[in-house]
């Protein structure tokens, strides 16, 4: 049987959203270089144990504080002779780790809180005074709290950063259905006597996504700092775990003797960032384009 006139038309927009994404990412140079950036950085971390040339773990006392360049060590020795380059990659590893649990957790705990609370204004009342709480409470109490009960590790530091970033994710997506609720299409199912559930999951949902996406972008950057700040505050990954944050703690004891310890970490912290940001400010602009930047 031929498709229906209604199926053509959801295919074709569709199709017709791709293509305007497309085409917004390709005239915005930054946007492209960030997502190759971006790119990269998912495949380092990804690949890690596959590109690191030891374990980060692995010491070589008799090759400490070796100069970048040297052959073996592309990037040089930290005082135990550890390699820069596989701590590095590996580091990089658990930022984006960090950076993706963190951004899952505010999300799925976020996203529905603020759909409720943009949806009922009785809820709002509610929702608003538990995001008052939560912001009440910054990221290195929360950790300090988490590492108390069951240990400084990854998965406190994740769970720290992303209840932090839980009220943003609330805020964002309570304001877009807000708007989105008041559209022509949303007041007419009301009007047609749509439920709540079908109303949330089959009308605004689908159209505040790319605020969700965005605002996820926006999100990892943040928690790839806030990890690097846990690890070397010793509240995140601790060793023989490889984090940036724990390489720039010890490299601060060393930093005049070999200052390439704490440059290459640091500049691994930013170029994790510069992605995501660069990526997302494309993508903001790409599923908004009235928010472009002229």
């Amino acid at each position: 049987m031929p498709p229906s006139t209604a199926a053509v038309a959801v295919g074709s927009s569709l199709g017709s959203d791709r293509g305007r994404l497309w085409r917004s990412l390709r005239r915005n140079p930054l946007g492209l270089a960030g997502g190759v950036l971006l790119l990269l950085v998912l495949l380092v971390a990804l690949f890690a144990p596959l590109l690191a040339p030891y374990d980060p773990a692995e010491v070589h006392f008799d090759t400490p504080f070796q100069v970048p360049g040297t052959v073996g060590f592309a990037l040089g020795t930290d005082d135990l002779g550890r390699d820069i380059y596989s701590r590095i990659l590996y580091g990089t590893q658990a930022s984006v780790q960090v950076g993706l649990l963190s951004v899952a957790l505010a999300v799925v705990i976020g996203a529905p809180l603020g759909l409720l609370a943009g949806y009922w204004r009785w809820l709002d009342g509610i929702v608003s005074r538990l995001t008052d709480v939560m912001l009440a409470f910054p990221f290195l109490i929360i950790a300090v709290g988490l590492a108390a009960i069951n240990g400084a590790s990854l998965g406190n530091a994740a769970i720290a950063l992303g209840i932090a970033q839980i009220p943003t994710m609330i805020r964002v997506v309570r304001a877009e259905t807000f708007r989105v609720k008041e559209l022509d299409y949303v007041l007419s199912a009301q009007a047609m006597s749509a439920g709540p559930t079908r109303i949330l999951g089959g009308h605004i949902l689908p159209n505040i996504v790319s605020a969700i996406i965005v605002q996820a972008t926006v999100i990892i950057p943040v928690a790839v700092i806030g990890e690097a700040i846990l690890s070397f505050l010793g509240l995140g990954i601790q060793p023989p775990g490889s984090s940036l944050g724990i390489m720039l703690s010890d490299a601060q004891q060393y930093i005049f003797r070999a200052p390439s310890a704490a440059v290459f970490p640091g500049l691994a912290i930013m170029v994790i960032c510069l992605a995501f940001n660069l990526f997302g400010d494309a993508l903001r602009d790409a599923l908004d384009p009235s928010s472009a930047r002229k």
